[in-house]
Protein backbone atom coordinates (compact mmCIF):
# COMPACT_ATOMS: atom_id res chain seq x y z
CA UNK A 1 0.00 0.00 0.00
CA UNK A 2 1.19 3.87 -0.52
CA UNK A 3 2.74 5.18 2.62
CA UNK A 4 2.24 8.96 1.95
CA UNK A 5 4.82 10.39 4.32
CA UNK A 6 7.82 7.86 2.77
CA UNK A 7 9.57 9.75 0.49
CA UNK A 8 9.24 6.75 -1.55
CA UNK A 9 5.44 6.71 -1.40
CA UNK A 10 5.22 10.71 -2.86
CA UNK A 11 2.93 9.06 -5.48
CA UNK A 12 1.84 11.86 -8.07
CA UNK A 13 -1.09 11.13 -10.83
CA UNK A 14 -0.66 12.69 -14.70
CA UNK A 15 -3.91 12.89 -16.68
CA UNK A 16 -3.33 14.05 -20.26
CA UNK A 17 -6.82 15.27 -21.11
CA UNK A 18 -8.29 15.51 -24.65
CA UNK A 19 -12.04 15.54 -24.90
CA UNK A 20 -12.84 13.65 -21.78
CA UNK A 21 -15.61 15.69 -20.20
CA UNK A 22 -17.74 12.90 -19.70
CA UNK A 23 -15.47 10.81 -17.67
CA UNK A 24 -12.74 13.21 -16.33
CA UNK A 25 -14.60 13.98 -13.07
CA UNK A 26 -15.18 10.25 -11.93
CA UNK A 27 -11.61 9.75 -12.76
CA UNK A 28 -10.14 12.49 -10.14
CA UNK A 29 -12.83 11.49 -7.67
CA UNK A 30 -11.42 7.77 -7.59
CA UNK A 31 -8.13 8.32 -7.00
CA UNK A 32 -6.26 7.37 -3.92
CA UNK A 33 -6.40 9.86 -0.98
CA UNK A 34 -2.79 9.12 -0.35
CA UNK A 35 -1.86 10.20 -3.67
CA UNK A 36 0.00 13.75 -3.13
CA UNK A 37 -0.67 15.21 -6.19
CA UNK A 38 -2.61 15.18 -9.54
CA UNK A 39 -2.09 16.79 -13.03
CA UNK A 40 -4.19 16.87 -15.57
CA UNK A 41 -2.88 18.04 -18.35
CA UNK A 42 -5.65 19.34 -21.19
CA UNK A 43 -4.27 19.02 -24.81
CA UNK A 44 -6.90 21.31 -26.57
CA UNK A 45 -9.97 19.68 -25.75
CA UNK A 46 -12.80 20.60 -28.20
CA UNK A 47 -15.55 20.40 -25.32
CA UNK A 48 -16.00 20.86 -22.03
CA UNK A 49 -13.18 19.50 -20.57
CA UNK A 50 -11.41 22.37 -19.41
CA UNK A 51 -14.25 24.16 -17.86
CA UNK A 52 -15.18 20.44 -15.59
CA UNK A 53 -11.47 20.26 -14.74
CA UNK A 54 -11.46 23.97 -13.30
CA UNK A 55 -14.66 23.06 -11.59
CA UNK A 56 -12.45 20.07 -9.71
CA UNK A 57 -10.00 22.46 -8.33
CA UNK A 58 -12.00 22.48 -4.85
CA UNK A 59 -9.74 19.30 -4.70
CA UNK A 60 -6.34 21.29 -3.37
CA UNK A 61 -4.10 17.97 -4.96
CA UNK A 62 -4.94 19.02 -8.49
CA UNK A 63 -3.05 21.06 -10.84
CA UNK A 64 -4.41 21.98 -14.07
CA UNK A 65 -2.12 22.51 -17.38
CA UNK A 66 -3.82 24.05 -20.23
CA UNK A 67 -1.95 23.36 -23.67
CA UNK A 68 -1.27 26.12 -25.86
CA UNK A 69 -1.23 23.53 -29.07
CA UNK A 70 -2.27 20.13 -29.37
CA UNK A 71 1.15 18.28 -27.72
CA UNK A 72 -0.28 15.03 -28.57
CA UNK A 73 -0.70 12.46 -25.66
CA UNK A 74 2.73 11.33 -25.46
CA UNK A 75 3.86 15.26 -25.55
CA UNK A 76 1.17 15.94 -22.59
CA UNK A 77 2.52 13.13 -20.56
CA UNK A 78 5.79 13.86 -20.56
CA UNK A 79 4.83 17.79 -20.18
CA UNK A 80 3.28 16.29 -16.63
CA UNK A 81 5.78 14.02 -15.57
CA UNK A 82 8.22 17.13 -15.78
CA UNK A 83 5.88 19.27 -13.86
CA UNK A 84 5.49 16.30 -11.14
CA UNK A 85 8.58 15.34 -10.67
CA UNK A 86 10.54 19.28 -10.55
CA UNK A 87 7.59 19.95 -7.48
CA UNK A 88 9.01 16.06 -5.11
CA UNK A 89 7.32 13.72 -7.09
CA UNK A 90 8.87 10.16 -6.23
CA UNK A 91 6.97 7.97 -8.68
CA UNK A 92 4.60 9.39 -10.87
CA UNK A 93 1.13 7.00 -12.23
CA UNK A 94 0.01 8.01 -15.81
CA UNK A 95 -3.84 7.54 -16.13
CA UNK A 96 -5.77 8.09 -18.74
CA UNK A 97 -9.17 10.33 -18.25
CA UNK A 98 -11.54 8.26 -20.74
CA UNK A 99 -12.22 5.92 -17.93
CA UNK A 100 -11.40 2.99 -18.79
CA UNK A 101 -8.45 2.59 -16.36
CA UNK A 102 -9.77 1.74 -12.57
CA UNK A 103 -7.79 5.05 -10.29
CA UNK A 104 -8.28 2.21 -7.07
CA UNK A 105 -5.46 0.22 -8.42
CA UNK A 106 -3.46 3.02 -8.09
CA UNK A 107 -1.58 0.90 -5.02
CA UNK A 108 -0.79 -1.78 -7.36
CA UNK A 109 0.74 -0.30 -9.50
CA UNK A 110 3.41 1.77 -7.79
CA UNK A 111 3.57 -1.30 -5.31
CA UNK A 112 6.75 -3.08 -7.33
CA UNK A 113 8.38 0.35 -7.24
CA UNK A 114 8.52 0.85 -3.54
CA UNK A 115 9.68 -2.33 -3.11
CA UNK A 116 12.57 -2.24 -5.27
CA UNK A 117 11.62 -4.49 -7.47
CA UNK A 118 10.71 -2.50 -10.71
CA UNK A 119 11.84 0.81 -11.69
CA UNK A 120 9.25 1.18 -14.38
CA UNK A 121 5.47 -0.36 -13.95
CA UNK A 122 2.36 -0.78 -16.44
CA UNK A 123 -0.54 -2.25 -17.34
CA UNK A 124 -1.31 -5.48 -18.67
CA UNK A 125 -4.67 -6.40 -20.01
CA UNK A 126 -4.05 -9.96 -21.23
CA UNK A 127 -3.34 -11.34 -17.68
CA UNK A 128 -6.62 -12.47 -17.20
CA UNK A 129 -8.25 -15.09 -19.65
CA UNK A 130 -11.79 -13.43 -19.15
CA UNK A 131 -10.79 -9.67 -19.70
CA UNK A 132 -9.42 -10.71 -23.19
CA UNK A 133 -12.35 -12.66 -24.72
CA UNK A 134 -14.28 -9.52 -23.34
CA UNK A 135 -11.86 -7.64 -25.56
CA UNK A 136 -13.10 -6.54 -29.12
CA UNK A 137 -11.96 -8.77 -31.67
CA UNK A 138 -10.20 -5.98 -34.18
CA UNK A 139 -8.48 -4.50 -30.85
CA UNK A 140 -7.55 -7.88 -29.51
CA UNK A 141 -5.71 -8.68 -32.64
CA UNK A 142 -4.44 -5.15 -32.73
CA UNK A 143 -2.97 -5.65 -29.24
CA UNK A 144 -1.21 -9.20 -30.36
CA UNK A 145 0.79 -8.13 -33.08
CA UNK A 146 1.97 -4.85 -31.68
CA UNK A 147 3.24 -6.53 -28.68
CA UNK A 148 5.25 -8.69 -30.46
CA UNK A 149 6.56 -6.26 -32.64
CA UNK A 150 7.62 -4.02 -29.48
CA UNK A 151 9.42 -7.58 -27.82
CA UNK A 152 11.70 -7.18 -30.70
CA UNK A 153 11.97 -3.32 -30.55
CA UNK A 154 12.60 -2.77 -26.74
CA UNK A 155 14.44 -6.14 -25.87
CA UNK A 156 11.35 -6.66 -22.98
CA UNK A 157 10.30 -10.15 -24.06
CA UNK A 158 8.68 -10.89 -21.27
CA UNK A 159 6.04 -7.70 -21.08
CA UNK A 160 2.77 -8.00 -22.88
CA UNK A 161 0.13 -5.33 -24.33
CA UNK A 162 2.51 -2.54 -24.74
CA UNK A 163 0.51 0.33 -25.36
CA UNK A 164 -1.35 0.46 -22.03
CA UNK A 165 -1.36 3.69 -21.02
CA UNK A 166 -1.42 2.95 -16.62
CA UNK A 167 1.90 3.50 -16.08
CA UNK A 168 4.22 4.67 -13.29
CA UNK A 169 7.95 5.17 -13.46
CA UNK A 170 10.05 6.53 -10.49
CA UNK A 171 11.93 9.82 -10.38
CA UNK A 172 15.70 8.31 -11.01
CA UNK A 173 14.27 6.19 -13.85
CA UNK A 174 12.67 9.08 -16.25
CA UNK A 175 16.00 11.42 -15.22
CA UNK A 176 17.68 8.41 -17.19
CA UNK A 177 15.47 9.00 -20.31
CA UNK A 178 16.06 11.51 -22.70
CA UNK A 179 12.24 12.92 -22.68
CA UNK A 180 13.06 14.95 -25.59
CA UNK A 181 13.03 12.08 -27.82
CA UNK A 182 10.40 9.87 -27.01
CA UNK A 183 7.54 9.42 -28.78
CA UNK A 184 4.66 12.41 -28.66
CA UNK A 185 2.03 10.57 -30.06
CA UNK A 186 0.28 7.58 -29.76
CA UNK A 187 3.49 5.17 -29.74
CA UNK A 188 4.77 7.08 -26.53
CA UNK A 189 4.38 3.72 -24.30
CA UNK A 190 6.09 1.91 -26.97
CA UNK A 191 8.83 4.12 -27.53
CA UNK A 192 9.50 4.51 -23.66
CA UNK A 193 10.05 0.76 -23.06
CA UNK A 194 12.99 1.13 -25.63
CA UNK A 195 14.16 3.82 -23.76
CA UNK A 196 13.71 2.22 -20.93
CA UNK A 197 16.07 -0.53 -22.38
CA UNK A 198 18.54 1.41 -23.31
CA UNK A 199 18.94 2.73 -19.57
CA UNK A 200 18.81 -1.10 -18.38
CA UNK A 201 15.60 0.20 -16.33
CA UNK A 202 13.60 -3.09 -14.60
CA UNK A 203 10.09 -3.44 -16.17
CA UNK A 204 7.01 -5.39 -15.03
CA UNK A 205 3.88 -6.01 -15.97
CA UNK A 206 0.88 -6.22 -13.47
CA UNK A 207 -2.81 -7.42 -13.98
CA UNK A 208 -5.26 -5.35 -14.83
CA UNK A 209 -9.04 -4.71 -16.01
CA UNK A 210 -10.30 -2.14 -19.00
CA UNK A 211 -13.70 -1.42 -19.84
CA UNK A 212 -14.98 -0.69 -22.73
CA UNK A 213 -18.00 1.69 -22.82
CA UNK A 214 -18.95 4.11 -25.36
CA UNK A 215 -15.85 6.42 -25.80
CA UNK A 216 -14.41 6.46 -28.93
CA UNK A 217 -10.23 5.99 -29.19
CA UNK A 218 -8.29 7.46 -30.95
CA UNK A 219 -6.11 5.20 -32.15
CA UNK A 220 -7.05 2.96 -35.63
CA UNK A 221 -5.77 -0.54 -34.62
CA UNK A 222 -5.23 -0.79 -38.79
CA UNK A 223 -3.51 2.61 -39.08
CA UNK A 224 -1.41 1.65 -35.80
CA UNK A 225 0.25 -1.63 -36.96
CA UNK A 226 1.35 0.12 -39.97
CA UNK A 227 2.48 3.14 -38.60
CA UNK A 228 4.09 1.31 -35.56
CA UNK A 229 5.58 -1.31 -37.42
CA UNK A 230 7.69 1.10 -38.73
CA UNK A 231 8.39 3.13 -35.94
CA UNK A 232 9.64 -0.59 -33.82
CA UNK A 233 11.74 -1.55 -37.01
CA UNK A 234 13.50 1.37 -36.90
CA UNK A 235 13.79 1.23 -32.92
CA UNK A 236 15.00 -2.41 -33.26
CA UNK A 237 17.84 -1.74 -35.51
CA UNK A 238 19.39 1.42 -33.22
CA UNK A 239 18.87 -1.27 -30.18
CA UNK A 240 20.87 -3.80 -31.65
CA UNK A 241 23.45 -1.62 -32.77
CA UNK A 242 23.96 0.19 -30.06
CA UNK A 243 23.74 -2.73 -27.32
CA UNK A 244 25.40 -5.15 -29.36
CA UNK A 245 27.74 -2.97 -31.11
CA UNK A 246 28.25 -0.05 -29.90
CA UNK A 247 28.33 -0.53 -26.06
CA UNK A 248 29.52 -3.96 -26.07
CA UNK A 249 30.14 -7.03 -27.97
CA UNK A 250 29.28 -10.50 -27.31
CA UNK A 251 28.08 -14.15 -28.77
CA UNK A 252 24.36 -11.96 -30.57
CA UNK A 253 26.65 -9.84 -31.99
CA UNK A 254 28.03 -12.97 -33.89
CA UNK A 255 25.17 -14.81 -33.81
CA UNK A 256 22.59 -12.21 -35.85
CA UNK A 257 25.44 -11.14 -39.12
CA UNK A 258 26.18 -15.02 -39.55
CA UNK A 259 22.97 -15.91 -39.29
CA UNK A 260 21.13 -13.49 -41.02
CA UNK A 261 24.30 -13.95 -43.75
CA UNK A 262 23.75 -17.56 -43.90
CA UNK A 263 19.78 -17.76 -44.47
CA UNK A 264 20.45 -14.91 -47.07
CA UNK A 265 22.68 -17.04 -48.97
CA UNK A 266 20.84 -20.55 -48.91
CA UNK A 267 17.83 -18.32 -49.90
CA UNK A 268 19.33 -16.46 -52.77
CA UNK A 269 21.43 -19.41 -54.13
CA UNK A 270 18.83 -21.93 -53.96
CA UNK A 271 16.56 -19.72 -55.75
CA UNK A 272 19.38 -19.06 -58.74
CA UNK A 273 20.25 -22.53 -59.20
CA UNK A 274 16.91 -23.83 -58.84
CA UNK A 275 15.68 -21.37 -61.88
CA UNK A 276 18.83 -22.25 -63.63
CA UNK A 277 18.32 -25.93 -63.63
CA UNK A 278 14.70 -26.02 -64.40
CA UNK A 279 15.23 -23.21 -67.33
CA UNK A 280 17.73 -26.26 -68.45
CA UNK A 281 14.80 -28.77 -67.84
CA UNK A 282 17.39 -30.67 -65.40
CA UNK A 283 17.32 -31.65 -61.97
CA UNK A 284 18.82 -29.35 -59.34
CA UNK A 285 22.18 -31.04 -58.54
CA UNK A 286 22.24 -32.78 -54.65
CA UNK A 287 25.26 -31.38 -53.88
CA UNK A 288 23.70 -27.82 -54.62
CA UNK A 289 20.43 -28.96 -52.57
CA UNK A 290 22.73 -29.74 -49.60
CA UNK A 291 24.84 -26.34 -49.29
CA UNK A 292 21.33 -24.57 -49.92
CA UNK A 293 19.84 -26.58 -46.71
CA UNK A 294 22.90 -26.42 -44.80
CA UNK A 295 22.98 -23.13 -45.18
CA UNK A 296 19.30 -22.27 -44.47
CA UNK A 297 19.35 -24.32 -41.35
CA UNK A 298 22.25 -23.18 -39.69
CA UNK A 299 21.64 -19.61 -40.62
CA UNK A 300 18.22 -20.17 -38.95
CA UNK A 301 19.78 -21.89 -36.05
CA UNK A 302 22.23 -19.14 -35.35
CA UNK A 303 19.10 -16.35 -35.44
CA UNK A 304 17.18 -18.32 -33.08
CA UNK A 305 19.81 -18.58 -31.08
CA UNK A 306 20.77 -14.78 -31.16
CA UNK A 307 16.77 -13.96 -30.32
CA UNK A 308 17.57 -16.76 -26.98
CA UNK A 309 20.54 -14.79 -26.07
CA UNK A 310 18.51 -11.10 -26.44
CA UNK A 311 15.74 -12.69 -24.33
CA UNK A 312 17.82 -13.37 -21.26
CA UNK A 313 19.39 -10.11 -21.81
CA UNK A 314 16.76 -8.05 -20.33
CA UNK A 315 18.19 -6.13 -17.03
CA UNK A 316 17.72 -8.04 -13.94
CA UNK A 317 18.51 -5.26 -10.97
CA UNK A 318 16.29 -2.05 -10.69
CA UNK A 319 18.19 1.30 -10.95
CA UNK A 320 16.14 3.31 -8.49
Amino acid sequence: MIKPRDEMSSVWVVIPCYNVSKHIQAVIENIDSNVIGIVAVNDRSEDSTLQVLENLKSDSRLNVIDNKINLGVGGSTKLGFEFAFNRGASIVVKIDGDGQMDPKLIPEIVSPIINGRADYVKGNRFINVDQVISMPKLRLFGNIALSFLSKLSSGYWEIFDPNNGFLAISRKTFALIPAAKVDNRYFFESDMLFRLHLARAVVQDVAIPTKYGAEVSGLRESRAVIEFGFKHHRNFVKRILIEYYLRDFNLGSIQLPLGLGLSLFGTVYGAVNFIHFHSLQLPTPTGTQIVVAMSVLSGLQLLLSFFAFDMSNSPKKPIS
